[in-house]
């Protein structure tokens, strides 16, 4: 299970900065949250398989329990990634309305015929 993961971890990350190297700011934006979701997905298969353990409340002292830790780190990772969402969206939205369009591309073509 953990090869299928970490192969999953590795074509997120590749097909995120694919996406992120285009000109589109909108491919732009969906190469950061497939990063983001490839980034919290590396960090759940890191904190190991919790088959056998029990929840981390001590009722038996020699049970073993997982390690609460890194589904704190991603959680916190989830509402970070989704406010950055949210703020490339409105950057987005707001770069289309002043320039008419979402290649960057075409936006540096105009400034360079300007001048």
């Amino acid at each position: 299970m953990q090869i299928e993961t970490a192969i999953l971890v590795g074509i997120l990350f590749g097909c995120a900065t694919y996406m992120i190297l285009q000109t589109s700011f909108v491919r732009i934006l969906f190469g950061f949250v497939i990063l983001s979701n490839a980034a919290n997905l590396l960090v759940l298969s890191m904190s190991g398989d919790p088959t056998g353990k029990s929840a981390p409340i001590v009722r038996d002292p020699n049970a073993l329990m997982v390690d609460p830790l890194p589904q704190a780190l991603i959680l916190t990772a989830i509402v970070i990634g989704f406010g950055m969402t949210a703020y490339l969206v409105l950057l987005l939205y707001r770069l289309f309305l002043d320039q008419k369009t979402t290649n960057a591309a075409e936006m540096y073509a105009e400034t360079e015929q300007e001048h």
